[in-house]
C-alpha cells in the first residue's frame, strides 16, 4: 500500500510511504534537505513499522518539537494503521 502523509512543522510537505504488511518498503520526500532524506529513506527501508517508531519518535529539529525522523515516524505507524483498517 502507498500512503501520503502530510507532516507538520518541518520543512517537507509531503512523505510517501510503501508499506507492506507491518514493513515498510520506501519513503520518499517533497521538499526538505535532500541528500539527508534519501540517506533516512534508505536507512529504514525494510525496517518494522515498530523499528521505525521506536529509533525515530521524538528526535527534535533545533528548537523545533519535531524532525523530519520524527515525522516519518508518526507517518509510517498512521499509514501501517491505514492498511489494517482496509483489510
Amino acid at each position: 500500500m502507498t500512503y501520503t502523509y502530510t507532516p507538520s512543522g518541518i520543512c517537507p510537505s509531503m512523505i510517501e510511504i510503501e508499506i507492506e504488511g507491518d514493513i515498510l518498503k520506501s519513503t520518499s520526500f517533497k521538499g526538505g534537505c535532500n541528500g539527508n532524506l534519501q540517506a533516512i529513506s534508505k536507512l529504514v527501508e525494510g525496517m518494522s513499522v515498530a523499528e521505525v517508531k521506536e529509533k525515530l519518535a521524538g528526535i527534535k529539529c533545533g528548537h523545533k518539537s519535531t524532525s523530519c525522523a520524527d515525522q516519518l515516524a508518526k507517518g509510517v505507524e498512521e499509514a501501517y494503521n491505514a492498511a489494517k483498517s482496509q483489510q
